[in-house]
């Protein structure tokens, strides 16, 4: 066993388990590098800076659009993924993300959620219609401030 597929299989036993939700095997923790990449010290750090770059400018165009317009947290996520192809703290993260996400999605998907959250929604939406019946009924269709002035 060599050191790097010793340490994916250390990895696996500390993450908790070696297969997802859907019981496929997951890969090994470690550098996705070339090889060629990873025989040499001074290259292989070189990539891990490139890398850390990349994925740094996509978190951050990221967070960026968590305030402007554009899908934030897709991009966010989209630069872990870059990291994750390099340092192992990223892969975790995101074998953690799936398996909550997929915990999350399992959760949506029971009968007694569902309905409880139909219930929720349709008690919103008519307290919302009664209280603009409501505003309509009162004030009729004029606006609370006054536009001319």
């Amino acid at each position: 066993m060599t050191g790097e597929q010793r340490s994916g299989a250390e990895g696996r036993a500390a993450d908790g388990g070696g297969d997802d939700a859907s019981g496929a095997p997951e890969k090994p923790l470690g550098s996705r590098a070339p090889h060629f990449i990873k025989r040499s010290k001074p290259l292989h750090l070189s990539w891990q800076v490139g890398v850390f770059l990349v994925g740094l400018a996509v978190v951050g165009a990221g967070v960026a659009m968590l305030v402007l317009p554009g899908p934030g947290w897709f991009v966010i996520f989209g630069g872990m993924a870059i990291w994750a192809t390099e340092f192992v703290w990223a892969q975790l993260v995101l074998r953690w993300t799936k398996r909550k996400v997929t915990e999350a999605a399992q959760r949506a998907l029971d009968p007694r959620v569902r309905r409880r959250n139909i219930i929720l929604t349709t008690t919103g939406v008519v307290i919302c219609a009664v209280l603009a019946a409501v505003y309509l009924w009162k004030f009729g269709l004029t606006m609370p401030w006054k536009i001319e002035q």
